[in-house]
């Protein structure tokens, strides 16, 4: 992938323009800025490039029990009213914004449009972020919340055993994580939906070099997002780097997004190499010409909206498969 002599070409003209108009506004780089400053700009600018907000039936707030006690916020989104029809299959999200940043709100249209394209429940998941919860918290909450979900499944109004995780970036990794840790109890999932997931413990593949500047998702940037979250000895954890768990087979059938310019696409194809050689079913799609982020930018970003319908379609088809 590195031999190309300009990288930037790649782009689709409307990605270009972003990107530039990123660079025209002068923001600081995210590196340069508190955790709590990056936070705050991130809430404030995630709706900027985001679809309009799409109305949906049924929205709950929701307060999900963590192994030391503590409560985590979680949000329900399902195109029905509870208990109108039948009861609905169930998503557990977790957002993207490298353990340290993001929210249930920055991934509010993301989590609303894959309720109503996937036809399912969507809870998305306010797991403790980093620096102040470093690993394993994240992870920790993720599994928590999961094992919550499916054992809450009646009170909330949901399809018993019809059951997904998913995530974009460092959600995509705690999803891939969690997967791994259903097989491991004999929990079946219908599916994991991994949209340009974090899987590898080092950052060495050739689109790492390629797309390590001028691309949203800068070198700088990853190591500022790593440094908040994860000590340098953890880092071969599997459960910081699911590439590295011990054994891939009998995992849920997993559904792999990719950016083509992402420092992540490398990692991201090699994962779904490793699921398919262990036996696990996979489908990729990768969205050519844009960057990491793009899911979330789908008032200027077309290939966005595509993401959303093939995330929608592979989840109704997932759940629609289980009995």
């Amino acid at each position: 992938m590195s031999s190309h002599p300009n990288p930037h070409s790649r782009l689709t003209d409307a990605m270009r323009l972003v990107l530039r108009n990123i660079e025209r506004a002068g923001r600081p780089p995210m590196y340069l800025l508190t955790a709590q400053q990056a936070r705050l700009f991130y809430e404030m600018s995630a709706s900027i490039l985001d679809l309009p907000e799409p109305r949906i039936a049924r929205v709950e707030n929701l307060q999900i029990p963590m192994r030391d006690g503590q409560l985590v916020k979680a949000r329900l989104f399902a195109p029905v009213v509870k208990g109108q029809g039948a009861p609905l299959p169930c998503l557990v999200y977790f957002h993207g914004g490298g353990f340290t940043i993001g929210s249930i709100q920055t991934h509010n249209v993301l989590c609303r449009e894959l309720a109503r394209m996937g036809h399912c429940a969507v809870i998305s998941v306010d797991y403790r972020l980093a620096p102040e919860h470093r690993f394993p918290v994240a992870t920790n909450d993720a599994w928590d919340a999961v094992q919550w979900v499916a054992n809450s499944s009646s009170k909330l109004g949901l399809r018993a055993n019809a059951l997904a995780v998913g995530g974009d970036s460092a959600g995509g990794t705690l999803a891939a994580v969690c997967a791994i840790q259903a097989r491991d109890v004999g929990l079946k999932l219908a599916l994991q939906l991994l949209i340009y997931p974090g899987t590898a413990a080092r950052q060495e593949t050739a689109s790492h070099h390629t797309y390590d500047s001028g691309f949203m998702l800068d070198k700088a940037t990853v190591d500022w997002f790593f440094d908040h979250y994860i000590d340098a000895k953890d880092r071969d954890d599997w459960r910081f780097a699911p590439m590295l768990a011990e054994r891939h087979d009998g995992l849920a059938p997993a559904w792999i997004g990719l950016a083509e310019c992402d420092p992540l696409v490398d990692e991201g194809v090699a994962y779904a190499d490793l699921l398919r050689m262990s036996g696990v079913p996979v489908d990729i799609e990768i969205y050519h010409g844009v960057v990491h982020g793009f899911v979330n930018m789908g008032r200027v970003i077309p290939e966005a909206s595509l993401a959303h319908a093939d995330a929608g379609r592979a989840l109704k088809q997932a759940f629609s498969a289980r009995p």
